[in-house]
């Protein structure tokens, strides 16, 4: 009989508040939400404290949770809570996840409520060892899966579709790890990147769309140290070098024979990387498919500007996102770029709510307008998107009140029409403000004397321009703009949840 060895340290009972309850969870309701962030270290003694930086590089991708599992060659030990990567980790928890290989999560929820038993990874006993699991992403057929697997008797002890993987793997009936990923994957569609972690294995998975990014990287004082990260931003803080991407559809095996490299389907599907990593969610100082996110994203603005033109005296961003947009559109028109907002950031996920209203109250925790650059001057606010509108609408407020003269709001991205099954939380069809109503009726709304998107064929464009030739990107069929355009890479089961809340709206 299998010995357990999952050791699981302590941390809250599920359902413990972690704000006392006169404080207010501060809430970004206008914004799509960022997805999950995963983290790998082979090969090195301080593994815990490895995977404790790179999640901290990667705390954009996901705010609600985080978690670290280690190996010490013969057991897993896991440390799993709701909040920031800082505040669930502090010497005393990386002190007691011993190991030389490590894998880490930080998670905003897309399948599954915010719940600290949806907290990843995930770490489990079963008949052939110990065995650890996250992942960036959605199953788009997990439900479906899910169903089955209880029909046949399995046992769920959160509600993500992450958890379904566990089961598909525990059931398998190959022998080696890898063949049994392998077995687990082809049973379920979607997009995902994944980690994996045994007693003495490291395995990562991409989808074979490439929709969400994952790269490998080396740390150059120990060569057979290995690191795998939702971006290579994660590999600055921690002085690793940046190998590769992973390709679409790629499994890597990290184990004391070294790495080794194979393909999930025989036939490659088509590529089609989320677009909207380079537009909002990956950090500016990243790269993607070998490009600069910040060079795209001041393309997106250079082309916006040549799209939609407009008499202006300044040029402000929406911060932090709109920036490199913002510096381009002021580029290609000629007009000044100021910093006219200013983003606090020190506010955290909770804040105390005056008894009395206050105006605008959640905006102006988080911006604030600069009169003396705002005041008689005709003004152009770029921002990366427009969810529900709402957010919009107060700054617009905000900055007329500074003095504006007049505010033209210009989006380095095509309307956001419909939702994403793919890793990414977005509203449903029927909140987004763009599905339902003109670009007119948007500008009234938002209170700007101009609205305007740039183009989907201008967004395509331009990232293909900042990607370079040469490269797989290189290529504008190469990209899943399903929440502009509403084509979806992978079909939806009829009559599955997803498939229904695009019929029903």
């Amino acid at each position: 009989m299998h010995k357990k060895s999952l050791v699981v340290l302590d941390s809250p009972p599920a359902g413990t508040r972690l704000a006392p309850p006169a404080l207010l969870e501060l809430r970004e309701n206008d914004r799509f939400r960022d997805q999950c962030g995963v983290f790998a270290v082979y090969g090195h003694s301080e593994a815990a404290n490895i995977a404790y930086l790179g999640l901290h590089a990667l705390q954009h991708r996901g705010q609600e949770s985080a978690g670290i599992v280690t190996s010490d060659g013969e057991q897993l030990f896991a440390h799993r809570q709701m909040g920031l990567v800082q505040d669930v980790f502090g010497a005393d928890q990386l002190a007691k996840l011993p190991g030389r290989m490590a894998i880490g999560h930080v998670r905003y929820s897309t399948a599954g409520g915010s719940h600290v038993r949806n907290a990843q990874p995930f770490a489990v006993d079963y008949a052939r060892g110990s065995l650890a699991v996250c992942h960036n992403g959605t199953l788009t057929n997990g439900d479906e899966v899910r169903a089955e697997l209880e029909a046949q008797g399995s046992i769920f002890s959160s509600t993500s579709d992450t958890e379904v993987l566990v089961h598909l793997i525990a059931k398998s009936k190959e022998i080696a790890f890898e063949d049994r990923v392998v077995d687990a994957l082809a049973r379920v569609q979607g997009a995902y990147s994944l980690l994996f972690l045994t007693n003495d294995t490291i395995v990562a998975a991409r989808d074979p769309r490439g929709i969400r990014p994952m790269c490998l990287g080396i740390l150059p004082a120990r060569k057979d140290a290995h690191v795998v990260a939702s971006e290579p931003v994660a590999f600055d803080l921690i002085g690793a070098e940046y190998v590769r991407d992973l390709e679409p559809g790629e499994l890597l095996v990290i184990d004391a024979s070294g790495i080794r490299s194979m393909q999930l389907r025989a036939e490659p599907a088509e590529r089609q990387m989320c677009i909207f990593e380079y537009v909002y969610f990956a950090r500016p100082d990243s790269s993607l498919g070998g490009a600069s996110v910040y060079e795209v994203r001041k393309e997106l603005g250079r082309t916006l500007a040549r799209e939609t033109p407009v008499d202006a005296d300044v040029v402000i961003p929406v911060p932090d996102s709109g920036v490199p947009a913002a510096i381009g559109y002021a580029e290609a028109r000629g007009i000044p770029f100021e910093m006219g907002l200013v983003r606090s950031h020190y506010v955290g996920r909770t804040f105390i709510e005056p008894q009395q209203s206050i105006r605008h109250f959640g905006v102006r925790l988080k911006l604030n307008p600069i009169e003396s650059t705002i005041r008689g001057k005709r003004v152009v606010i770029v921002d990366d998107s427009i969810v529900r509108g709402t957010t919009s609408r107060k700054i617009m407020k905000m900055v007329r009140d500074a003095g504006a003269k007049e505010v033209h709001l210009r989006i380095s991205s095509p309307p956001t029409e419909w939702p994403c099954y793919y890793g990414i939380d977005t509203p449903t069809r029927g909140e987004l403000i763009a599905s339902s109503h003109t670009v007119d009726e948007i500008a009234r709304y938002v209170t700007a004397d101009s609205l305007s998107y740039l183009s989907l064929d201008g967004m395509l464009e331009a990232v293909v321009r900042a990607v370079g030739e040469g490269t797989p990107g290189a290529d504008k069929a190469a990209y899943c703009h399903a929440c502009f355009s509403g084509k979806y890479a992978i079909p939806f089961a009829p009559h599955s949840k997803r498939q229904m809340r695009l019929v029903g709206v």
